[in-house]
């Protein structure tokens, strides 16, 4: 490899302990990591109080350690970051990237959902600010899992937001500033965010930031083939069976087995996972995976 070292970063948001697709997101990011002989860092994206749960940061660091994904360096939260955001921001109003909008929710509905030019009656007193996305923009890039990616984001996206309304950071432009200034070579992430990475591309270029490689890992699915982080049902991971689950999402990766040694410990099936795990085994398609779970004694939810 050449270019920088390799520096990956897992980064969930404290609205709750972490599930199965949070762990298969983490663990596909730390093995990759460690397998390039890099560095693997902890991101808490607290930029929307509301949706924030007292003490979950702390208990999704908690589990982390407990399935043996220790992180390099301290750990960063997005919540002491804001004038990051806002010098960026300020650069992007300044040469005329960002705008003021005063649109309403409802009036960008009516006008077909996609924003491209403001349509707001009447000047609001707290307006969100936008990127002013060109007319026939059209983002590619290469994902590590999905091949060759195309976005029409003036079509299928539209003007997005990078400050709302009530004054939060938008995660587009959060996530760009800080795996920027955190140096992340290598974005390994859930496949839910696939859509965001043009817009996140985007916004890299018209700050003239560096663009990591991507690689967006399947999404986990319950037995009702609902996507298991938006399932009311699913139950968070356990602490209490960490090499059972770690087994179930190392399957779910599409990888081949390990040899016997890897099961006796945590650390063993960890040493093993990283120096075998292929990111070409990795599958498309999202598992199935509550069944199973249920039947290692482990709880999921993503």
């Amino acid at each position: 490899m050449t270019g920088p070292r390799y520096r990956g970063r897992f980064a969930p948001s404290p609205s709750g302990p972490l599930h199965a697709g949070s762990m298969l997101a983490a663990l596909g990011s730390w093995l990759l990591a460690r397998q390039a002989g890099g560095e693997w860092l902890v991101r808490i994206e607290d930029i929307d109080p509301p949706r924030e749960v007292p003490g979950a940061a702390q208990a999704q660091l908690d589990m982390l350690a407990a399935f043996g994904l220790l992180h390099d360096g301290p750990v960063e939260y997005q919540s002491r970051r804001s004038h990051f955001y806002q010098a960026a921001l300020e650069r992007l109003l300044a040469d005329g990237t960002a705008f003021e909008c005063h649109c309403s929710r409802s009036e960008v509905a009516a006008a077909g959902g996609i924003h491209r030019r403001c349509v707001a009656r009447r000047p609001r007193p707290d307006p969100a600010i936008r990127l002013r996305v060109p007319d026939g923009c059209r983002i590619a890039f290469d994902d590590g899992v999905h091949g060759h990616i195309v976005q029409r984001v003036d079509l299928e996206v539209g003007d997005f937001v990078l400050r709302r309304s009530d004054g939060l950071w938008a995660y587009q432009l959060a996530v760009v500033v800080d795996d920027a200034d955190q140096g992340i070579t290598d974005v390994v992430r859930g496949a839910d965010l696939l859509d965001s990475t043009p817009r996140q591309i985007l916004l890299q270029r018209a700050l003239g930031l560096p663009t990591p490689r991507h690689a967006h890992l399947p999404l986990l699915l319950g037995a009702d083939g609902r996507k298991l982080s938006k399932s009311e049902a699913a139950l968070p991971v356990s602490a209490d069976h960490p090499l059972a689950t770690l087994r179930l999402l190392w399957d779910c990766l599409g990888q081949a087995p390990l040899a016997g040694h890897a099961a006796h410990s945590v650390e063993e099936f960890l040493r093993a996972a990283a120096a075998g795990f292929r990111l070409d085994r990795v599958p498309l398609q999202a598992r199935h995976v509550c069944a199973a779970a249920h039947n290692t004694n482990v709880s999921t939810r993503a």
